[in-house]
């Protein structure tokens, strides 16, 4: 069978879709290829790289992508990951099902180093268990 393309897009490609794209491609192995954007780049953040570290996926090799970069592929699921991505998302030329889930910005998170943590690893949960849900369900 042949692998399926799926775009995960966030505001900034930063914190979330990274983690989602790490977990779609564990969750799905060879299944799948998986992309993520941003309507703007910002770099992937540290802490996103520190938190998906602490559950044994290394996304430090990622980098921040405009969705404007992916316009000439054909996905076969695409996913948005915050309301502001579902709202102007750009419109693909494709027949991709389209997924929407807000998850919250960790990158928002205030107070110490270890309450930032703390929602950066409640995020985390959240995706992973929306990723391992999606995988089962869609492929």
């Amino acid at each position: 069978m042949a692998q399926k393309k799926i775009l995960v897009l966030c505001t900034g490609n930063s914190c979330r879709s990274q983690i989602a794209d790490g977990y779609l491609k564990y969750f799905a192995g060879d299944q799948a290829v998986v992309y993520s954007a941003g309507i703007e780049t910002h770099g992937v953040n540290p802490r996103a790289i520190a938190t998906m570290k602490e559950d044994g996926i290394d996304i430090s090799h990622h980098t921040s992508n405009n969705v404007d970069e992916y316009q000439h592929l054909d996905f076969d699921f695409v996913i948005t990951v915050c309301d502001n991505a579902n709202e102007h998302c750009p419109v693909f030329p494709s027949t991709a099902k389209k997924f929407h889930h807000n998850f919250r910005d960790p990158a928002k998170a205030i107070g110490t180093e270890a309450e930032i943590m703390e929602q950066f690893r409640a995020v985390r949960a959240e995706i992973k268990a929306y990723c391992k849900k999606f995988v089962a369900e869609n492929l």
